[in-house]
């Protein structure tokens, strides 16, 4: 089928869906069978790792235009799928038909919920359905405020579900493996079921539809028409989510899904009037994804939400490159984009994901907090200059990837969503740097101080020709409290010390708090001159210095020195079964619990709040999602310091 280049016109505005979704139920497939069915299958491509990256489709059906996102199911990569939301006007939930399974769904539909974006479900791999699909609709429906209802039926043959039954019209398809279904006669098995499917049907619908609220109460018979309109303003206004069911690799169901996504995904223009954006004005882009695509360049993937786009054309002082569409998975370039198509534009230098171009910043999902990192350098040392660059251009290309540099040891620290994101970025940033990398647990920032007070003198005299070093100094070291910081006083007398060598003490004193006996920063203490000495003509700034920094060497190794460790204050969020498990896993790691209490406003789901250690951090999602189905997530913050015990 041929590709248009841009709006036609005469043509509808493109619409745009985002697919969502656990890991594992079948999103992928679903976007290339859907995009083969509209005649544009997908050129699969090696270059990087699929299920880790976002993916641009674009697909012509039934003459209309439009735009698929299949995004990562992997927690680590929600961001991704948070950034797709952001500019979609209809969210496709991929989900697998088992109830046990429905819980995975609870955090996705709740960023929906907030997002204020319209969704339909689709129930795939229907051909594994082992129990009842109702089961799996009351499962999903405990992880979501909306009502869900439920668009078709499977019909069964023994174990094997063979087709379905169409709530709404009534009729009855039998899936033909690889080709659309076939329409047949209603089997007389199914007919009670099938009013029962309606009758839950019309009763969500009538809670938003007057007219049809009376025919239901007068039980009147009921068109398809007049379940359409309300079921089509109800999804459009996310009160109610269609379920439809099907079978991606066996294309079973993609037919009708294309039809629901037609009869039901909202206009651009409603999606646009939806987040507040004038329909009349110069052009506006929005960037929701940044990407180094080879010798392509930079590309920056944006939605026109009005206006239209050339290659060329300025946007905030920026030009833009050539425009790009993705009919089969590869860039295609275009001459123009109409307002509501998603387009990758080259050569918007500077320009980070989730920037609105053309206009004022359009609200943009913020990345969460990192929760896992590495320390990383490259293995020579003349290669850390491009390992830096490449570092800078990895961070634009994902925003959930901070890059930092630890303040202690100096080490270069990329941080991020978990084990497998950090991976899947240290392999692109391999690639770009065209290095070899080293990584290794990022260091934690213990601290010292001193438990007790000392009196420390210390004296330079030195004579090597010239003018000679001398000082003299005594020295109190004393510990503060924690938290206190370090403080510089003074109770020389008599002139001992002159004044204008003082400064140049304070300033070697707390100089020396760098690096303690145990070799890290010194914390807390407060340092008085009490008394010294001088020398008319070899004393100096320097002399007095090189004294002090002798004194405080000596002084705090007496001054029984002890290491601190950073505590954070740890929320975990949890569904409620898990709860027991998460609080086990903060104290295996030296954890104090705090408590725990309900997650305000997320049914079924706990926070548990506690005081870990530092370094209990460093792999504790890892462990926290292996225990908790993949759903355990936590947020932290530096509270205090302490004194490291059980090390």
């Amino acid at each position: 089928m041929t590709q248009p280049h841009g709006n036609q016109p005469g043509q509808a505005p493109p619409r745009s869906v985002a697919l969502v979704g656990p890991q594992g139920s079948g999103k992928t497939t679903l976007f290339e069978t859907l995009l083969s069915a509209a005649g544009t299958p997908l050129r699969r491509s090696g270059a990087r790792s699929l299920g880790t990256e976002m993916r641009l489709g674009h697909a012509t059906w039934q003459e209309e235009p439009w735009a698929l996102l299949d995004c990562p199911g992997s927690v680590e990569f929600a961001h991704d799928a948070d950034c797709a939301l952001a500019v979609a006007d209809l969210a496709v939930v991929v989900c697998e038909p088992a109830p046990e399974r429905a819980i995975a769904l609870g955090p996705l539909f709740r960023r929906l919920e907030e997002a204020e974006v319209p969704a339909l479900v689709f129930v795939n791999k229907l051909d594994t359905l082992a129990g009842a699909v109702r089961d799996t609709l009351a499962a999903l429906q405990a992880q979501t405020r909306r009502r869900l209802v439920l668009r078709q039926v499977p019909i069964r043959e023994g174990d094997s579900v063979v087709g379905y039954v169409d709530v709404v019209s009534g009729r009855a398809y039998r899936y033909r493996r690889g080709e659309a279904s076939e329409r047949i006669a209603l089997p007389d098995t199914m007919r009670a079921r099938e009013a029962e499917a309606r009758g839950e049907l019309l009763e969500v619908l009538a809670d938003h539809d007057d007219a049809l609220l009376e025919k239901v109460l007068e039980d009147a018979a009921v068109a398809p028409e007049e379940i359409y309109r309300p079921l089509h303003s109800g999804e459009a206004s996310g009160a109610v989510v269609g379920v439809l069911i099907g079978a991606a690799e066996r294309n079973n169901g993609i037919q009708r899904l294309w039809k629901a996504l037609r009869h039901d995904v909202p206009a651009a223009a409603e999606t646009a009037a939806r987040r507040g954006i004038a329909a009349a004005g110069d052009p506006l882009a929005q960037v929701f994804r940044t990407q180094q695509a080879g010798h392509a360049g930079r590309l920056s993937y944006a939605r026109l939400w009005r206006g239209t786009l050339r290659e060329g054309a300025g946007l905030d002082g920026q030009r833009c490159g050539a425009l790009h569409r993705f009919p089969a998975g590869e860039a295609q370039k275009v001459p123009q984009a109409g307002a509501g198509e998603l387009v990758a534009i080259g050569r918007l230098e500077g320009v980070r994901t989730g920037a609105t171009l053309g206009g004022a910043q359009l609200p943009f999902p913020e990345p969460p907090p990192p929760v896992h990192a590495v320390a990383i350098h490259a293995e020579d040392r003349k290669d850390e200059v491009r390992l830096s660059t490449a570092l800078q251009r990895v961070a634009e290309e994902d925003p959930a990837l901070t890059v930092s540099q630890d303040a202690g040891s100096g080490a270069t620290l990329l941080s991020g969503q978990g084990e497998i994101h950090l991976r899947t970025a240290l392999d692109r940033l391999a690639a770009a740097a065209g290095v070899k990398l080293r990584t290794a647990r990022a260091p934690v920032p213990f601290r010292e101080t001193i438990r007790h007070s000392v009196v420390q003198s210390a004296r330079l005299k030195r004579q090597t020709g010239g003018h000679g070093q001398f000082a003299d100094v005594k020295l109190q070291i004393v510990p503060r409290p924690r938290g206190a910081g370090f403080h510089f006083d003074e109770k020389v007398v008599g002139g001992a010390v002159p004044r204008r060598f003082i400064p140049a003490v304070a300033e070697a004193a707390q100089e020396a708090t760098r690096k303690g006996p145990l070799g890290h920063a010194v914390v807390d203490i407060a340092v008085t001159l009490l008394d010294g000495g001088f020398h008319s003509v070899d004393s100096s700034d320097m002399a007095f210095a090189t004294a002090t920094r002798m004194a405080m060497q000596e002084g705090l190794g007496k001054a029984e020195p002890v290491l601190l460790e950073p505590v954070h204050a740890v929320t975990i969020s949890v569904p409620a079964e898990f709860t027991a498990a998460a609080q086990r896993l903060l104290t295996g790691r030296r954890g104090q619990i705090l408590g725990f209490a309900a997650k305000p406003d997320w049914e079924g789901w706990d926070e548990v709040q506690a005081l870990v250690p530092e370094e209990a951090l460093t792999d504790l999602i890892i462990e926290l999602r292996s225990q908790t189905q993949g759903l355990g997530s936590y947020v932290h913050s530096f509270d205090h310091l302490a004194e490291a015990r059980g090390r």
